[in-house]
């Protein structure tokens, strides 16, 4: 028997974080073709303002692109953070109590990288190259005093790279998130996870710069179109939609 389909709605909630946690609020519908009673992924998706000498960020590009264009069978909350590691911890912790998304994914610029880098380890420890965007350089610093030495990411990522790499977008499986904000919100959002009893699964994706980003460098560095690196991270949150539907 063929299932009953019907053509739903799915929420597009775009949170807009300032560095001192102010939000703004952006909610729009748009409908998807989906399975009658099929249960609607929540996901939470984040990305984060340029820093450094950047005038873009690509992995805020991304959001705002997979946001317009929705995922089937997911509802999709994103949020545009600072590069402040004096507010992204309680930004992320109050997005997920407030949220309780089934996933968290978090998105970061990795100058440097010529493939979608699925992060598979997270490290309790904050040592900036350059300062913040509020003029914060942590050096040798744990994220949380006492906490565990590392959490590892609780995505299925071998399954979300080989999606990316079926639609033709590079992707790789990387033991690195480095030391800056994109390791001290991919902590953070874990610690949280376990220490607040959360059922949240959660996990970092490092993205290349963009074509654009790279002619603005000093320096040589790779670079992928948005357009390729929307069309993986599509398939890679499919395949987090088509977990929970055959769970």
């Amino acid at each position: 028997m063929v299932p009953a389909r019907y053509i739903a709605p799915v929420r597009l909630v775009t949170l807009l974080m300032d560095r001192s946690g102010a939000t703004a609020l952006l909610l729009c519908y748009t409908y998807r073709e989906c399975e009658k009673d099929q249960y609607m992924a929540r996901i939470l998706l984040t990305g984060f303002e340029p820093f450094g000498s950047a005038l873009v960020n690509p992995s805020q590009q991304l959001v705002q692109h997979l946001a317009h264009d929705g995922i089937a069978g997911a509802e999709i909350i994103t949020a545009i953070l600072p590069v402040a590691a004096r507010h992204v911890p309680q930004q992320i912790q109050q997005l997920l109590i407030e949220h309780q998304p089934d996933w968290c994914i978090m998105l970061g610029l990795a100058e440097g990288r010529a493939q979608i880098s699925f992060e598979r380890i997270a490290i309790n420890l904050a040592d900036f190259r350059i300062t913040d965007n509020a003029g914060d350089q942590l050096i040798d610093a744990p994220i949380v005093s006492n906490g565990p030495a590392a959490y590892f990411s609780t995505l299925p990522m071998r399954a979300m790279q080989e999606a990316c790499i079926a639609v033709g977008t590079p992707a790789e499986l990387s033991l690195s998130a480095g030391a800056y904000l994109c390791n001290l919100i991919f902590y953070t959002a874990r610690h949280a996870c376990e220490t607040l009893g959360l059922a949240t699964r959660a996990g970092f994706i490092h993205v290349p710069a963009t074509p654009e980003l790279a002619a603005q460098s000093a320096r040589a560095i790779p670079s992928m179109s948005l357009n390729t690196m929307v069309v993986g991270l599509q398939a890679a949150l499919g395949v987090l939609v088509n977990e929970l539907a055959t769970a």
